[in-house]
């Protein structure tokens, strides 16, 4: 029964407050809560607890209310844990009265518990997690229910997929013709399809309402959203179990432009707990379709009827886009998506086709003049982490990659090349394989079919008995080229098509639909480039066992996220080829293994970016690369100072190592030459250089400079500050000593206090900052004269560890004036801040005026290579030369010194310092504008390309924002950026990333950063919500 609109007397608060004092003894305020029909509250009770009271539109039955009461009572017995309201019974004990308002019409009264939690349509964003947590509970829901009967279940409803059908009388009301025509598609699909199997499909009473209004989440700080709970069940009917999902799925699909992939994890999380059977799988989509059409018809039936009512059209937009959406998806494709959502082989007779083919293995012709099974083949790789082909997209256009790919077969010894089957790819870079215009969105990377490599005008012949379906010449840059599709079919009567691109044009001009081939004849040759779609010469087989009428245009690369699907739809096509398997080499391991693996043999302190960690296996400059080739913008690592792969770089070490690598103790013009470049890069007294393997080794070492020159052995070192993972090194580094597995403070070590002018005790705005927080080091060193001296006051120019902190104005000038006062000597450590970095200077120490005793140089020195240096001053270099000998085995070797001076060189040549600048300042300036939308960025602060945001949940008291931090750097990584956090409280999100960083990336950083943090996890109060 539709009882048309919202009655014409409406309940308001003052009737809500009486009817809970006087049916429910309860004193509550009450407020309006949204309904198509009912008049719905929320009572706030004086102990902080909430109820909602349903006062029912006259025309709604007792048997309505009494059906929701009953299934309610029925999932509390049946599935206590079920994040579903429960019943309050009134004064009398019953779950519904029976009173009347203004009007005196009769009105059914209840009582639920209240439910704390947000409408996902309020919530950002919906995760995948959070839509298969809810498939779950829907499932677990209708488990509850089994065997649950209600005579008002049976009612009439317009949302009953049985009563579809009613849409048809109202299609006038939809002006658009194009929309109109696409609501009648669906409609004749439901009609073909849906209608007559409806009869045949398992049915149950249903929830059937899991809109983005009636579903909960949870949000919390710095944690993704969670299922909260499933209200209002007044849509509740006896229709077909499959309704479930489908209803949910339809609204899961709202806002996505890729509906699969949204409803994807719903549909996986309701199988998962109550598997959906093949003919329900079969029909979902097409259900799913019905009830968007069903909705868009409904709100503009309601909309003529009540068009000042805005909760009518509350779903009318999001339902349009959807179902827009989903007319782009080929309905079998849909189907194929649902089934593997479901762990099951995508196309249903898949398994089939695949077992006739390995049956018949040995059988079938070679493609090929050359039997794949029996001569030589060099198995090619050519996937993202491929050595072969490096990591410079230079070595990917077709000219080198054809040079690479016959050198590769020569030293083989091999007349054909073999591109593997489900090889994820770099080579794959234009436009028409992104899914988005920017650089960090998932690409179609992973190959479904096998590239065989031989000469240009080789034959290309059917391995088995077909009929030829399609001849095009898909002529777009990196598409298939001239192509042909071959029909085939298996003795039990599955079809199945075997597709060849790359062809000549010349060999197929002939060639039509229908045409017969039979087993081993030569229907096409292997093209060249640029007429083959301009790729190295090859043959491209692939197995397609449904073309869902793409023909030409069905996909020969597809996106990770969606591998076991087209990799269902297009099985290994060595079925028909041949090539024994022992040809193959092992594949790498799955991530999942490596994983494991780690976890297994490496010490398990040694810690992984992320909850869902990355396995890289490609850098190029700014960009990282995944085993799946997703590519992720790299602003977290400021090791690959001049870019990951830098071919400068790489050429030095290649060349170096290919010619010698020893140790300091013969001589060799590259240690000279590298120690005399780093030298002139310093200013005086800094002339002395010592070159070592890392900055661990370095900081050491400068201990021991100092140690020796003093005759001291204390060390002033900065709150919070990290300087190496040596014992004597974690001994200095407060970060460590003073955190967890930290055993406390040495004596000989004193720690002055951080110069932080956000957060400490002077700010940023006093000028005399620098000298108040430089004062307490002259008590420090007084303490370290009382046991025995003074040897040194390390600190970074710029504290990272600490929070990416810009020391204030006057810090170490008046910090070194009283370290020397005190006869210590100054130690800047430079590792993180140096080489151009922060732009304005190329030391961090300059920023402030000064110059140290000792410079401290490591991670970006060598660009990745291991490599660090210390810097001092003759006077010092003598009083370490004391009789002992200093010797690193590796320190300073050729190979070493090489990557060293091509950085260098590369800073200097490609003015990445001005760089630096240039672009820093603009990613400083969009984060200040974000400070102005977001009011969890507390500071924006730093230099160049070395910048700190620290989050607080209060700008007025600084409460730290560590989850949120958290959150933030977790959820960049999805969106394909890297950051990181650091500072005491885990709040600053770093960004430090490779010096050929560009203004483009800055603004892609701010983007993504933007969104992040206008998510519900960033943005949530202190409580649950």
């Amino acid at each position: 029964m539709d009882i048309g609109a919202h009655h014409p007397t409406r309940a308001d608060g003052r009737d809500a407050a009486r009817l809970a004092r006087e049916l429910y003894g309860l004193e509550a305020q009450a407020g309006p809560l949204p309904s198509e029909y009912d008049d719905n509250f929320r009572l706030d009770l004086p102990d902080g607890t909430a109820r909602v009271l349903k006062v029912m539109h006259p025309m709604r039955d007792a048997g309505f209310v009494d059906m929701q009461c009953a299934a309610l009572r029925a999932l509390a017995e049946r599935d206590p844990a079920l994040p579903v309201p429960r019943v309050v019974p009134g004064r009398d004990g019953r779950p519904w009265a029976t009173t009347a308002l203004a009007d005196g019409a009769p009105r059914l009264v209840w009582m639920l518990s209240h439910l704390e939690g947000r409408p996902i349509a309020a919530v950002r964003p919906v995760t995948p997690a959070l839509l298969e947590e809810l498939g779950g509970a829907l499932a677990r829901l209708d488990l509850a229910l089994a065997g649950f009967s209600h005579a008002s279940a049976r009612r009439e409803l317009k949302w009953d997929f049985a009563r579809a059908g009613w849409i048809r009388d109202h299609l006038g009301l939809i002006a658009d013709p194009r929309r109109r025509a696409l609501v009648e598609s669906v409609l004749a699909r439901y009609d073909a399809e849906v209608a007559p199997a409806l009869p045949r499909l398992r049915r149950s009473v249903v929830y059937a309402d899991a809109n983005e209004h009636n579903v909960l989440a949870r949000v919390e700080r710095g944690r993704p959203p969670r299922l909260a709970g499933l209200i209002d069940f007044g849509d509740m009917v006896e229709t077909v179990t499959v309704a479930e999902a489908a209803v949910a799925a339809a609204y899961a699909s709202f806002g996505a432009a890729d509906p699969l992939a949204a409803v994807r994890p719903l549909v996986a999380g309701y199988h998962r707990v109550l598997p959906l059977l093949e003919e329900e799988l079969a029909l979902l989509d097409a259900l799913v379709r019905t009830r968007l059409a069903v909705s868009v018809v409904n709100s503009a039936a309601r909309a003529a009827a009540e068009p000042d009512d805005p909760y009518l059209a509350v779903s009318e937009a999001p339902a349009w886009a959807a179902l827009e959406a989903f007319d782009k998806v080929p309905a079998r494709l849909a189907h194929y998506a649902h089934r593997d959502a479901c762990g099951l082989p995508p196309v249903p007779h898949g398994p089939a086709v695949e077992r006739w083919l390995r049956a018949a293995a040995g059988s079938f012709a070679p493609v090929l003049d050359r039997d794949l099974r029996a001569g030589p083949v060099a198995v090619l790789d050519l996937s993202v982490g491929s050595r072969m082909l490096g990591a410079d997209p230079a070595e990917l256009e077709t000219p080198r990659l054809s040079e690479t790919i016959a050198k590769a077969m020569k030293d083989a010894g091999a007349a054909v090349g073999v591109g593997r089957y489900d090889e994820a790819r770099a080579i794959y870079a234009t436009g028409a394989f992104a899914a988005g215009g920017s650089p960090v969105a998932e690409r179609r990377t992973v190959h479904l079919g096998v590239d065989l490599s031989v000469p240009p005008g080789s034959a290309v012949r059917a391995p088995l008995d077909g009929t030829v379906h399609t001849v095009a010449d898909n002529a777009a840059p990196k598409d298939y080229g001239p192509l042909v599709i071959l029909r085939h079919a298996v003795p039990s009567g599955e079809e199945f098509f075997t597709l060849y691109g790359h062809l000549d044009p010349d060999s197929v001009a002939g060639l039509g639909p229908g045409a017969p081939v039979k087993a081993g004849q030569a229907f096409a040759a292997v093209g060249a480039p640029p007429r083959n779609g301009d790729w190295w010469p090859h043959v491209h087989v692939q197995i397609v066992l449904d073309l869902l009428g793409l023909d030409e245009d069905f996909p020969g690369v597809a996106a990770p996220g969606r591998r076991s699907l087209w990799t269902g739809l297009s099985p290994d096509p060595n079925l028909v080829l041949g090539i024994p398997a022992d040809r193959f080499p092992q594949a790498e391991p799955a991530k999942a293994e490596t994983l494991a693996a780690r976890r297994r043999l490496l010490g398990p302190n040694l810690s992984v970016s992320y909850r869902e960690p990355l396995k890289i296996v490609r850098g190029w400059m700014q960009y990282l690369y995944d085993e799946t080739g997703r590519a992720y913008l790299d602003a977290y690592n400021n090791v690959p100072l001049v870019g990951h792969s830098h071919p400068r770089v790489v050429r030095a070490v290649q060349e170096q190592t290919a010619l010698l690598n020893t140790n300091t103790r013969y001589l060799h013009d590259n240690l000279v030459r590298y120690a005399g470049r780093l030298a002139a890069l310093m200013p005086a007294p800094l002339r002395v250089c010592y070159v070592l393997n890392s900055a661990s080794e370095a900081n050491e070492l400068a201990l021991r400079l100092a140690r020796a020159h003093t005759g001291g052995e204390d060390v002033v070192v900065l709150e919070s500050a990290y300087h190496g993972h040596t014992t004597g090194l974690v001994d200095i580094s407060p970060y460590k000593f003073a955190g967890p597995g930290g055993r406390g403070r040495k004596p000989w070590v004193h720690v002055a206090p951080l110069p932080d002018d956000y957060r400490g005790p002077f700010r940023r705005g006093d000028p005399g900052a620098g000298l108040k927080y430089a004062a307490p080091i002259r008590g420090l060193a007084a303490e370290a004269r009382a046991r025995g001296g003074l040897a040194a006051f390390i600190a970074e120019s710029l504290p990272s560890v600490g929070g990416q902190i810009v020391l204030p104005p006057g810090y170490l000038t008046e910090a070194y004036r009283l370290v020397r006062e005190a006869g210590g000597v100054c130690v800047a450590d430079e590792v993180q801040v140096g080489f151009g970095r922060l732009g304005t200077h190329f030391w961090g120490f300059e920023t402030q005026g000064v110059v140290p005793d000792v410079v401290v140089l490591g991670k970006p020195i060598g660009n990745g290579f291991p490599l660090a240096a210390v810097v001092t001053t003759e006077e010092i270099a003598a009083s370490f030369d004391n009789g002992m000998e200093f010797f690193s085995t590796f320190g300073g070797n050729p190979v070493a010194c090489a990557a060293g001076l091509a950085v260098l060189d590369v800073v200097r040549e490609e003015r990445l310092q001005e760089r630096a600048l240039r672009v820093g300042g603009r990613l400083a300036a969009g984060l200040r504008r974000l400070a102005g939308r977001h009011p969890v960025i507390g500071d924006v602060r730093g230099s160049g390309l070395f910048l700190g945001l620290e989050l607080v949940r209060d700008r007025r008291t600084l409460e730290p924002a560590g989850d949120e931090a958290a959150y933030a750097v977790e959820r960049l990584r999805e969106l394909g950026v890297l950051a990181g956090t650091d500072g005491p409280f885990h709040n600053v999100i770093k960004i430090r990333p490779p010096l050929c960083f560009s203004e483009s990336d800055a603004d892609l950083f701010v983007t993504a950063l933007d969104t992040v943090l206008a998510e519900d996890p960033v943005r949530a109060p202190g409580r649950p919500t």
